[in-house]
């Protein structure tokens, strides 16, 4: 009876609280969050974004699509729920929705279609669960019925629900064992936290059920539980039968570690830190921003136009990006399509209670679907404007996720470009124009980690895509509470970050799908090589220098690149049938910043199933199909539909429409810096224009003059 009790205050599983926002959460009209100062506390309703950002309260009951790629309504989405219930194999029981999405037109469609033009017919992409089946169908909104059906389409199974999730708690809390070891611990059920950790794959057994683990974590004392786990302590649950399938306790003896310093809410702070105060800083804009968003969905700020919209396993999708020549002012194709694929967390423990932490966050929990509403002045700057997600719960109905991406300009004191000229041969200049990009952002918290997702654009053409991590660790409980106790420390899995708590050495890796159409969708891949080559003798006072060479890739396999230092290259998609003036073809190259390769295995099962991360990059022809690089249904997949399947079929993508994929990395060794709460961590990659422009594009981009500023005095100190 106490395990049923306690179950809803129990049942803080990894994205409860956020299954109860969509319940009850109106943007504009949600709970309260709390600001604070050194001197006072203040009280402020969410709505307080209408003084920070020009969100207007939006009635989502109205929106009526005007783009081809706009997100389904919630029109369209109750539509699709009246054709499903009529629909005759589910006509005696409803399946769980566990993915409602707008199935595309095809792309050729797309790249025709104008604006006042009609719009394709409306399809809704659905993936549902049914006795243990998924099913994949396409609805067509306009005739009301279903186009068509595929039970079973690849192994794995759908995203799991907030619906899922809380019925695994719910079972795992009414599991007697559960009680008497907890009580066996000197804890009671009231006071555990229990969240659910994704099974990964690892044997057939696994093949004809829906699993999940539960484990539990002491919330006494502590809003961060995560930092209090109860260790060796794990409940494997089957999903659709509501039972425990395994129990697991092999921690006792392992104390839970204190809730001494977990905090990290800025009111739970018990003194000022020892530090100089910052005082407050705004970027202010006296004209409003320069950006517009029309129609909901389309972006259009200095150079730039783009498709913008939230999506329920991506989180965020950017298409149809052009930007606009700067010598003839036409609106040129850079990207048809680009958005996080997958990402994919591995932690390095081998022990029963940790080796199947092996995250795919994207297609096991979803993006979108923890993405929670964004703090204004603190995750966007004032004048950022906010954008709604309106997603799909497992009963069919629309939920809405609030404030999920914001737009907003960034300048941070950079240049865009400069020179100065010394003043000893005569001329007098000093040139410099300040770099102002805009930024389109959104933050999901998949439990206990939260990943920023940042789309920045420039006004030379560049588009860098950044990843930031904060959040919370994932702790491991040990019996240590000072590195000399341990007793080989090379044995164990993550060094100790404070008393009786392990930092798991883990790794974070994101594959973007970047689908380039670089003036037309017909592209080629070119791998630029940096050669050295040595002088013959007499030839040169110098002995060796470096040569470029390219090699044009052919086919799927002469594009899978695996970064090296010591082999330098440049990565061009190029239109070879678009030149400039000079006769060079015109293109956009990829970046790559800071990042990590897996060190995994290959044949290790989780790195079977995201093989996708076995390089860096990856060129693939374009299947309207192929755009999930963990596969469709990631959930306990055995890696039968990744990536690395499709580019076995070595197809040509020389002069084809080709997609480009980038896995950006991490490794993490924790270290108490990271303790309770990590400070950001980010790397990026650049989309950057190669020959694609006849000139630098802000040549002739005005520079900032102190009469267009406003200024600003300092406040009389008392």
């Amino acid at each position: 009876m106490e395990a049923i009790s306690s179950t809803l205050r129990c049942a803080f599983i990894f994205f409860t609280a956020l299954f109860l926002l969509f319940l009850s959460w109106h943007p504009l009209n949600n709970s309260d969050i709390f600001y604070t100062s050194s001197k006072n506390r203040i009280r402020t309703k969410f709505s307080s974004v209408l003084e920070h950002g020009f969100h207007k309260p939006k009635n989502h009951l109205k929106d009526n699509p005007s783009h081809p790629l706009d997100p389904l309504t919630v029109q369209e989405i109750n539509k699709v729920r009246t054709v499903l219930s009529s629909y005759e194999p589910f006509l005696s029981n409803f399946p769980a929705l566990h993915s409602v999405s707008l199935d595309e037109p095809d792309k050729d469609k797309v790249l025709s279609w104008g604006k006042g033009h009609p719009l394709f017919p409306r399809k809704a992409f659905v993936i549902a669960l049914l006795n243990g089946q998924s099913h994949v169908l396409s609805v067509d909104l306009d005739l009301g019925r279903v186009a068509n059906h595929i039970i079973n389409p690849t192994s794995g199974y759908p995203m799991v629900s907030m619906t899922d999730l809380s019925t695994a708690v719910r079972v795992a809390l009414s599991h007697q064992q559960l009680n008497i070891s907890a009580a066996r611990r000197g804890l009671s059920l009231s006071e555990l936290t229990c969240v659910t950790p994704s099974p990964g794959w690892y044997g057939p057994g696994e093949d004809v059920r829906r699993i999940i683990k539960v484990q539990c974590f002491l919330s006494r004392g502590t809003t961060n539980y995560y930092m209090r786990p109860v260790e060796g302590l794990t409940l494997t649950v089957d999903i659709d039968k509501k039972e425990v399938v395994n129990f697991t306790d092999t921690g006792f003896g392992i104390p839970v570690p204190r809730a001494t310093y977990t905090e990290y809410r800025y009111e739970a702070q018990d003194k000022q830190p020892e530090m100089e105060p910052i005082n407050p800083i705004s970027l202010e804009q006296p004209k409003g921003p320069s950006f517009t968003v029309e129609d909901g969905h389309i972006v259009k700020w200095a150079n730039w136009v783009f498709h913008l919209k939230p999506d329920q396993r991506a989180g965020m999708v950017i298409s149809r990006a052009t930007v606009r020549d700067s010598e003839t002012g036409e609106l040129r194709s850079v990207l048809y399509k680009g958005f996080a694929s997958e990402l994919f967390v591995p932690y390095m423990d081998p022990d029963e209670n940790w080796y199947f932490k092996t995250y795919m966050d994207a297609g096991e929990y979803g993006l979108g679907i923890t993405a929670m509403p964004l703090v204004p002045l603190n995750d966007c700057p004032r004048n950022s404007y906010y954008m709604d997600g309106t997603f799909v719960s497992s009963d069919g109905k629309y939920f809405l996720q609030p404030n999920m991406i914001c737009l907003f300009e960034r300048y941070a004191g950079d240049a865009s470009w400069r020179h100065s000229e010394i003043p000893v041969i005569g001329f007098k200049i000093r040139e410099a124009r300040a770099k102002v990009t805009l930024v389109a952002r959104m933050a999901a918290s998949v439990g206990n980690y939260d990943y920023i997702f940042d789309w920045e654009f420039q006004t030379d053409g560049l588009i860098r895509i950044k990843v930031s991590l904060s959040g919370m660790l994932m702790v491991k409980g040990t019996p240590h509470e000072h590195v000399y106790q341990i007793p080989y420390t090379e044995k164990t899995t993550g060094p100790l970050v404070s008393e009786n708590v392990i930092g798991v050495v883990h790794d974070h890796f994101i594959t973007f799908h970047l689908d380039m159409d670089i003036d037309e969708p017909n592209n080629t891949f070119v791998k630029v090589n940096l050669v050295k080559e040595e002088t013959f003798p007499g030839e040169s006072p110098r002995k060796s220098l470096l040569r470029a060479k390219s090699h044009v890739a052919k086919t799927e396999d002469d594009a899978r690149i695996k970064l090296k230092l010591y082999d330098p290259s440049e990565f061009h998609v190029i239109n070879p049938s678009k030149r400039s003036r000079l006769g060079n073809p015109t293109g956009y190259k990829v970046v790559p910043s800071g990042t990590a390769a897996s060190l995994l295995d290959h044949l290790d099962p989780p790195q079977t199933r995201a093989a996708f991360t076995n390089n860096q990059i990856w060129v693939t022809r374009y299947n309207r199909t192929e755009q999930w690089a963990g596969g469709l249904l990631a959930y306990q997949s055995k890696g039968d539909d990744t990536l690395a399947v499709w580019s076995r079929r070595n197809r040509d993508i020389e002069n084809k429409d080709i997609v480009v994929w980038y896995t950006l990395g991490f490794h993490h060794i924790p270290c108490q810096e990271d303790f309770p709460v990590m400070p950001m961590v980010s790397s990026s990659f650049d989309l950057k224009p190669v020959n694609f422009f006849e000139r630098n594009p802000i040549l002739r981009a005005p520079p900032m003059f102190e009469k267009d500023l406003p200024v600003c005095q300092p406040s009389a100190s008392f």
